[in-house]
């Protein structure tokens, strides 16, 4: 049997050629699993945003917001609706404004927050995302209401050492500034303040570093996942109940 040069080149050139079949054929990203998140424009719910983002497994498709309707401001944090709208627009995401009047009734907030999953639902996203770190009894709350849609929760922070949770966010270069805080957890000239290493070694050792008890809530204005920041500072301070100081973060 006589071998020819050219047939001990083809095992080689078949190799090439599947090689470059490979180089020319698209490489596909697997499909991101679409998730609606809880978006309170604070430290948590945008701590929650960053790891859902880093961790390739996700679409932020919205963020769901309360909004008191005769404050036109985030409900509970107060902040004003338009710099919620520039938060989102800053990180590219569409914004849902759930709408519920001041004082709401339970039974006036689980309906229209019922109508808002609903939306969702009717879209195929089935996942709501939120920045829950320890409490029990709320995750519980939010899973039931889910399972009752036929949804599911996702938390990204759940269980995180909330000392080291706020010293990564600050490391990571997000920059907040406390919109409200209770003042039977803490003083009230905690609110203006911006959210640092001065504050946390500043804060009363029977709070919560994360404010996870409702210490403080916060608004975050910079940082990575953010396209610009944006342009705010901290405003008049002002007691609206006898137990809550704000600060009207006004934009500039």
């Amino acid at each position: 049997m006589v071998i020819k040069a050219e047939d001990i080149c083809k095992p080689s050139q078949t190799i090439a050629s599947v090689h470059a079949e490979k180089e020319r054929a698209p490489r596909t990203r697997p499909v991101k699993e679409k998730v609606v998140l809880s978006w309170s424009g604070g430290k948590d719910s945008t701590m929650t945003a960053y790891h859902l983002l880093a961790s390739q497994r996700y679409e932020i498709t919205a963020l769901m917001t309360t909004v008191t309707t005769e404050f036109d401001r985030i409900s509970m944090h107060g902040v004003r609706r338009d710099l919620l709208e520039q938060q989102a627009e800053s990180l590219g995401i569409p914004l849902h404004k759930i709408m519920i009047p001041k004082d709401c009734p339970n039974d006036i907030y689980e309906a229209r927050m019922r109508e808002a999953l609903s939306h969702f639902k009717a879209q195929g996203i089935t996942k709501i995302a939120f920045g829950d770190l320890f409490l029990e009894d709320l995750k519980q709350y939010r899973d039931e209401r889910l399972a009752q849609m036929g949804m599911t929760g996702v938390y990204p922070i759940w269980m995180r050492d909330t000392e080291e949770l706020v010293r990564t966010f600050i490391g990571l270069g997000f920059k907040a500034i406390l919109a409200c805080v209770d003042t039977k957890a803490i003083d009230a000239s905690f609110a203006g303040r911006e959210i640092d290493h001065d504050l946390l070694r500043d804060l009363p050792e029977s709070a919560d570093p994360c404010g996870e008890y409702g210490e403080y809530h916060s608004f975050v204005y910079a940082g990575p996942i953010f396209k610009k920041a944006i342009a705010c500072k901290a405003g008049e301070r002002v007691m609206r109940t006898p137990r809550f100081n704000y600060c009207d973060i006004v934009p500039t």
